[in-house]
Order: structure tokens, then C-alpha cells, then sequence
């Protein structure tokens, strides 16, 4: 499920880089421009994964240990973010518009702030953009615990409701009030909570339970899903940039979002390991990482060595649409590397650290460690 959120955001993100005539190519276009929901999925499973694992801990110890949560997130989270953002820092003195260059982007960034900078200032550079989501993780992980610890299920539930009532206010208030050009709503938290409240009350319905949905529900429900997001776009107009339809399209488009994440995320949860190939699991593993660098390498490929790129499929007698192609496939591959690498070097060390610091472990992380490997607990 990861690792195909992670190809939304990267067939997104590739809209940037890779020239795609939407006359001649308009489902592309249009498949490109929803992969953004690819991120929303990110959120709700992380909410779920949160969520489930606090309602054990909550219902085996009797308590929510919040301090011993957040060091278990910072460990899991901070390492390689900081990492990225302040290496993209350094690089910007030696490649153009790879890093933050202004003093109020470091500083929001560097206290999880950076959603709320784009929304206010826009957009910095393509590679340091995509951290934008870590910033309302780590805002939803400051909330969690001590919502849990203090109104135990019920008191969960209301909330939850209360953010999903509340991300509508604001929808519609973006839409009462149009402004020209990207208008931030799709990095302002209070409209992404709406996908977090939603993976907890899954939790909450689901109560540690595994769904048996009939194999047709999940042969249809990735379809379905993309079905409603490709509706929320075209009928609605809603997507990440620039969505401006009407108060009741904006509602309706939304709500058509939401449903699309919830039935990607249902369709897939409960399958049997079985039927899921080790190396898909595997980048599934690894998807933080591969969110991380990925704009960086298409910046590296496609912007940096450009004219590489050209002189290569010149020589070699390629189109167009072939040297794109090589390029896109050198970004994938270039990414799964780095990736991994991070994932295998710098990562799993605070990964074994944050098991100390763990009073329930996922059913992954009993059979990962047992093999000398280490698992989050469901990190973007």
C-alpha cells in the first residue's frame, strides 16, 4: 500500500519535470494530476497504523506512555528529515534551487512548521517541497497521544468527528473565497486532518480486527478509488493546486477524495502476506525514504543533466517521449537506491534504538527483527 501511494506522489511529481501535452495525452495529464491523493493515503494509513497500535498499548498497560511515544517518532521521523532538509540547505550554495534560501523557510521547517510556510509564502524548491507532509505528520503526532491518554476511545471518536467537521468549514471557506493561483488549501493541515480523522475512526470501527472483505470488493476497490478521484477532478475540479470550484463542488469534490483514499486503504488491508511479493513489501518498507529523495533525483536528472540527458538519446537516436522514458526509469531506479541506502545505513540504527522504546510491536516488527531487520510503525 505504501509503495503505491508512493507511485501516486511520484507520477505527480513527474508533471514538474516530464512535458506531457494534455491534448494528445489528456489521461495521463489527468492520472498525473490525482497521484497528489497518493499523499492523502500516506496520511490515512499513518493514522490508522498510529491509532491501532496506542488503543493496544492503551488496552495492555492500562496507560498511553507519551513520552515514550514521541521518542519513538522522533527516532523515527527526525533522523533522515533533518537530514535531507538540511542537506538540501548545503546543496543549494552549489546547485540552484534545490534548498531553502529564505530564513523563514528554515525556521519553519526545521520546527515542523513548513505546510503552514507554503501556504502562506508558496512554494520553495522542488526537492525540499515534498517535506511539507512531514510537518502535518508531526502535527498529528503531537496530538494523538495525549487525545488517546486523556479521552480514551470515546473521546477519540469526538475529536475525530470534530476534525472531519472542521476540515469542511474550511473547504468551503476556500471556496467562498477564491483567490487566483495556488491558494495554499492543500497545505493547510485543517483541510489534510480530514484524511488523519478518518484513519482513526477506521481503527476505532475495526477495533484490532482484520476485514474479510470478498476478493470482488478488492478487485474493485483500487478502481473505485481512482474512480472517485478522477470524478472529484473532472466533474468537481478539485486537486492540489488552484481548486476553486463552487461551495457544494467543494464539498462534494472532497468528500469524493476522502472516499477514494478509504476504499484504496480497505480494498488492500487484510490481504494475506502470502499473496505480496517480498521486494514489494520491501519498497513498501522503504517508502519514506523513497518520498524523501525522490524529487531530488528528478531535480538531479531532469534539470541538473539535461543537456546529458539530450546528448545521450541524441546519440543514441531516441524520440522524445524514449529519452523521457530513460530519464523517468533513471529517476525510479536512482531513487530505490538511495532508498535503500538510507533505509539500510542510516535509518535502521535509530530504528533499533526506538524499539526500546516500544511497549507494542506490529506483527511485522516481531518477524522483522526476529531476522535482524528493522520495521517502523508506519511512518509517512
Amino acid at each position: 500500500m505504501r509503495f503505491c501511494a508512493f507511485l501516486l506522489v511520484f507520477s505527480f511529481h513527474l508533471l514538474d519535470y516530464v512535458p506531457i501535452d494534455p491534448v494528445r495525452s489528456p489521461f495521463l495529464v489527468h492520472f498525473a494530476t490525482i497521484g497528489a491523493f497518493g499523499v492523502s493515503v500516506f496520511f490515512l494509513l499513518s493514522a490508522f497504523l498510529i491509532t491501532e497500535l496506542l488503543l493496544k498499548e492503551l488496552a495492555e498497560t492500562s496507560r498511553i506512555h507519551v513520552k515514550a511515544f514521541y521518542l519513538r517518532r522522533i527516532l523515527r521521523i527526525w533522523p533522515l528529515y533533518f537530514a535531507a532538509f538540511y542537506g538540501l540547505a548545503v546543496l543549494a550554495h552549489f546547485l540552484p534551487e534545490v534548498g531553502p534560501t529564505t530564513r523563514g523557510s528554515w525556521l519553519a521547517f526545521s520546527f515542523f512548521a513548513g505546510n503552514w510556510y507554503v501556504t502562506r509564502y508558496g512554494w520553495i524548491a522542488g526537492p525540499v517541497d515534498p517535506l511539507w507532509s512531514i510537518s502535518v505528520e508531526e502535527q498529528f503526532y503531537i496530538l494523538i497521544p495525549l487525545v488517546i491518554a486523556a479521552g480514551k476511545r470515546a473521546g477519540l471518536a469526538i475529536i475525530s468527528g470534530v476534525f472531519l467537521f472542521v476540515s469542511y468549514v474550511v473547504i468551503w471557506s476556500y471556496a467562498y473565497h477564491p483567490s487566483p493561483g495556488d491558494s495554499g488549501e492543500w497545505t493547510n493541515s485543517l483541510v489534510q486532518f480530514q484524511f488523519f480523522a478518518a484513519g482513526t475512526l477506521i481503527a476505532l470501527a475495526l477495533r484490532g480486527r482484520l476485514p474479510r472483505f470478498p476478493i470482488i470488493f478488492r478487485l474493485i476497490g483500487v478502481p473505485l478509488a481512482l474512480g472517485c478521484w478522477f470524478l472529484a477532478l473532472l466533474r468537481f475540479g478539485v486537486k492540489s493546486w488552484d481548486a476553486h470550484p463552487t461551495e457544494s463542488g467543494a464539498i462534494l469534490g472532497w468528500l469524493l477524495v476522502l472516499a477514494g483514499c478509504m476504499l484504496f486503504f480497505l480494498a488492500v488491508l487484510g490481504i494475506d502476506g502470502k499473496y505480496v511479493a517480498g521486494w514489494l513489501a520491501y519498497l513498501g518498507r522503504i517508502s519514506y525514504g523513497l518520498y524523501v529523495f525522490h524529487s531530488l533525483i528528478f531535480h538531479l536528472v531532469f534539470v541538473n543533466s539535461a543537456g546529458l540527458l539530450t546528448r545521450i538519446s541524441g546519440a543514441f537516436g531516441w524520440s522524445a517521449p524514449l529519452r523521457n522514458l530513460s530519464g523517468l526509469a533513471l529517476v525510479l531506479t536512482g531513487t530505490i537506491l538511495a532508498a535503500h541506502l538510507s533505509y539500510r545505513f542510516f535509518e535502521t540504527p535509530f530504528l533499533r534504538i526506538k524499539q526500546h522504546f516500544s511497549f507494542i510491536q506490529s506483527r511485522d516488527a516481531q518477524t522483522l527483527f526476529s531476522k535482524g531487520h528493522a520495521r517502523d510503525e508506519g511512518a509517512a
